[in-house]
């Protein structure tokens, strides 16, 4: 992709930014490393993160652990969590961490589905841990390249409905992913359910909002996904050392109210032990 192309869709300054820490670094180096991860993880919101991690980034100065781990690291944490865990719906929340942790959009619905699974089965750890240590980053970013936007070109294994999907999901560097039009729900659902291409909306100027520059094809709702989930959950309580008799709860819930049930529960301090299909 050519200069004045990626200029008209604002996404020069996205097309390989690569940051990496390599050895005998610098003190410059390693602020560059710790910007990069805060604002490829967080967004907008990570021009003021970097306090929340003083003790990731002593880690990482002092070479107890690798960019791969302090990635980690931020992508498990609270605040993660409180900006893009619990204000979206399940498949809003893989699309962010599919985009923040691999680079790129996800290409369709078998992947979607294999996240929305792996939670069910797994948790958030093991959701997180799928992306950071999956042959894909491993083989794109290893253990000292900071994650960056690579769906915006040619990449292996990338299918050509890639391209126009990371663009329904990237809008320029300033732009916050839970202000975006759409709020807390999917941006790619419905044209991955139907198999359908997103289009390319370029932006009326460099940095600003998009808007479509072409119609679209108009098609049928998506059919959504008609799966039911039983999860059981141990009630939360108070911390005390008191031996306490917590009872176990059971939610049967569509797929569609999964996200919201994690998240309900996890706020009143419960714990899920088990969610399975119906």
């Amino acid at each position: 992709m050519n200069s004045s192309v990626a200029e008209r869709l604002a996404i020069r300054d996205a097309i390989s930014t690569k940051i990496e820490l390599r050895q005998n670094w610098d003190e410059d180096d390693l602020q560059r490393v710790f910007r990069a991860a805060y604002e490829q993880i967080f967004g907008r919101q990570g021009i003021y993160v970097s306090q929340k991690f003083t003790s990731a980034e002593a880690l990482l100065r002092n070479g107890k652990i690798s960019v791969r781990q302090f990635v980690e690291i931020l992508a498990k944490s609270e605040f993660y969590k409180e900006c893009f865990f619990y204000k979206n719906s399940q498949v809003r929340f893989i699309e962010l961490n599919y985009k923040h942790l691999l680079g790129r959009a996800p290409y369709d619905q078998s992947e979607i589905a294999y996240h929305v699974d792996l939670y069910a089965s797994g948790g958030y750890d093991t959701e997180i841990n799928s992306y950071i240590y999956s042959p894909e980053y491993e083989n794109a970013f290893g253990n000292s390249v900071v994650p960056y936007y690579r769906g915006f070109q040619s990449i292996p294994g990338m299918k050509t409905v890639g391209f126009n999907r990371i663009f329904e999901m990237y809008r320029g560097r300033g732009n916050s992913d839970n202000a975006q039009m759409g709020g807390k729900n999917s941006r790619l659902r419905t044209r991955v359910s139907l198999n359908l291409a997103n289009g390319i909306l370029p932006p009326t100027s460099a940095g600003t909002s998009f808007v479509s520059a072409a119609p679209t094809l108009v098609s049928s709702d998506a059919r959504g996904d008609a799966r039911m989930f039983v999860i059981e959950a141990i009630a939360g309580g108070l911390n005390t050392n008191a031996a306490i008799r917590r009872s176990r709860q059971v939610y049967t819930v569509p797929f569609d109210r999964l996200s919201a049930t994690y998240q309900e529960i996890h706020k009143r301090g419960g714990k899920i032990v088990k969610i399975s299909p119906v």
